[in-house]
């Protein structure tokens, strides 16, 4: 019985194939990065949160969204620490922390200490690949009502 959960619960690499964009695939799945000022959400202003791609699970929120000028979506924290895990990367001979889904085990970007000091120092620098914005107007609608206190302060 516990097996029939756990595979349940993995995910379909061929239906991801089927599902996701090439791009989509390739930075989830493949631990890939898409290109800097040449993706979905790098310069989005709009109210909302942004959602793991492959689960739609809640990851950040436009409230902790900032510009850094380094072309990718970046935020200074998660809407919640345990949606996320972190491991320490050194392709490419570079000494970075990845920053991956929890239960979907994908691919999300890099966290890095160059943050805003005022918010913690941190910086999460994520693929707009990795994620699907939800508009605060859509939140409701689309089954993320709850999250409408993050906007609301109640």
């Amino acid at each position: 019985m516990n097996e029939g959960k756990k595979r349940s619960k993995e995910i379909d690499k061929e239906e991801l194939k089927k599902r996701l964009t090439s791009t989509q695939y390739n930075v989830t799945q493949e631990n890939g990065t898409e290109p800097p000022f040449n993706n979905e959400y790098w310069d989005n202003d709009r109210e909302g949160i942004y959602v793991d791609i492959i689960t739609g699970k809640p990851l950040f929120t436009s409230k902790n969204k900032y510009n850094p000028g380094c072309g990718w979506p970046s935020f200074t924290k998660p809407i919640d620490r345990k949606i996320i895990k972190e491991k320490r990367d050194t392709s490419y001979d570079m000494e970075r922390i990845e920053v991956r889904s929890k239960d979907s085990d994908s691919h999300l970007g890099h966290v890095f200490n160059d943050g805003p000091k005022e918010s913690g120092g941190l910086r999460y620098c994520i693929n707009s690949a990795a994620l699907k914005f939800i508009p605060l107007k859509d939140l409701e609608k689309e089954g993320y009502g709850e999250y409408l206190r993050l906007f609301t302060g109640s």
